[in-house]
């Protein structure tokens, strides 16, 4: 029984959480929501999978224009370690352009994402577009050789798009994903700044399943060293049998271990800062930094792969890209306050990924642990950098 208690006492802790909520400092100015859809236009729609104890996968989709307005956007790209896929790349490094709707899932739903995709596009708009889809590995959690996304998880979740708060961690495509070996997912931020003259919003959407437990800062904080040997993932077959989730570890210590910085990273940046397809290019670099901020350096085994886009102009270069755009970018020389607001989003939405998402046991009895709430905050404070509002 007392172990049931903890279990439940910590999944009741972290349920629709956010780092600022719990005291974690941040620096700059968020949007009304804190999330990618604080760009206007911008719409996510989620489709999670959660079946016996075996499947934990799904499907995110970004809509840059919202799942009514199918016109292509300026996009760009940057591989910071390419041990994962994205489709698109060629279009988006020649044409500087996102042509359809961005999707998140598994490594092995990649066709499937696409082809769900083609099909809902074909039929909402009388043609098939080339989506950018994107995945990151959930083998720990999920039974990812079972092939459990289809076309259909991916028309669903495109179906569910909407604007509005978008919900973090253990859903849709980053259902299954462990985060610097605590239980990642899908996380969310956004900033608004003033750039030319112009007040702009940039917003940032992870699907996070990459990092190494012992390098993990947070708000500068060393968290990963000082949980180095609390709350370590448990490979413990038996917790997939009978009583499941309320079974705790095997004392054995070889039965628990945090897994190295592997499992890949999908970071999506959106702006309504008008900007050409290079800028993107730059901006997306700068993302890789609010990554390092958290403690990544790029593992060997961890696909790190970045897509940025402009709902701005509203129309790229006309519908046959035969006519000149008539964007005016963002100077170059007033083009900083768009790159720190990048890098910060970027760290914020992995912490509110670490932050929402829940203890989870899946495939093979496999259990990753939430990060605890209360102890996040307690080595906060040890270090001072607890936010003073929320003590």
């Amino acid at each position: 029984m007392r172990v049931l208690a903890l279990l439940l006492a910590l999944a009741a802790s972290q349920a629709g959480a956010r780092a600022r909520d719990l005291g974690v400092p941040f620096e700059g100015k968020p949007g009304p929501l804190n999330a990618i859809s604080d760009v206007p236009g911008v719409e996510v729609g989620q489709k999670t999978l959660i079946e016996g104890s075996n499947v934990r996968t799904g499907v995110t989709v970004i809509f840059p224009r919202g799942h009514a307005n199918p016109k292509p956007v300026y996009g760009g790209f940057f591989d910071l370690n390419g041990n994962g896929e994205m489709t698109g790349r060629a279009y988006l490094e020649d044409f500087g352009i996102v042509q359809g709707p961005i999707g998140i899932s598994d490594t092995n739903a990649i066709g499937q994402v696409y082809a769900g995709t083609q099909i809902w596009s074909s039929k909402t708009f009388g043609v098939a577009t080339w989506p950018v889809v994107a995945e990151t590995w959930s083998g720990y959690l999920s039974d990812i050789e079972g092939f459990h996304v289809t076309p259909d998880t991916a028309t669903s979740a495109l179906d569910a798009a909407k604007p509005g708060a978008v919900e973090e961690g253990n859903v849709g495509g980053g259902t299954g994903m462990v985060c610097f070996g605590f239980k990642g997912g899908i996380g969310t931020a956004s900033r608004v700044v003033s750039a030319g003259g112009a007040s702009y919003t940039v917003g940032v959407l992870v699907q996070c399943n990459s990092g190494d437990r012992k390098t993990l800062r947070i708000a500068g904080v060393p968290v990963g060293q000082e949980s180095a040997e609390r709350w370590l993932p448990c490979f413990d077959p038996q917790l997939g049998k009978g009583d499941g989730d309320l079974k705790p570890c095997q004392a054995d210590p070889s039965q628990q271990h945090a897994p190295p910085d592997q499992g890949s990273i999908i970071i999506v940046v959106g702006t309504d800062a008008p900007l050409i397809p290079l800028q993107l290019n730059r901006v997306a670099k700068r993302a890789a930094m609010g990554l390092a901020r958290l403690g990544s350096y790029a593992g060997n085994s961890s696909g790190d792969l970045i897509v940025t886009f402009s709902t701005v102009p509203a129309e790229v270069n006309g519908e046959d890209q035969k006519r000149p755009s008539a964007i005016t970018p963002v100077a170059n020389a007033a083009i900083n306050p768009i790159f720190e607001a990048t890098v910060q989003a970027t760290e914020e939405a992995v912490v509110n990924a670490l932050v929402a998402a829940r203890t989870m046991t899946g495939f093979r009895g496999t259990r990753i642990f939430g990060i605890p709430h209360d102890e996040l905050r307690a080595i906060l404070k040890r270090y001072n950098r607890l936010d003073g509002a929320a003590r």
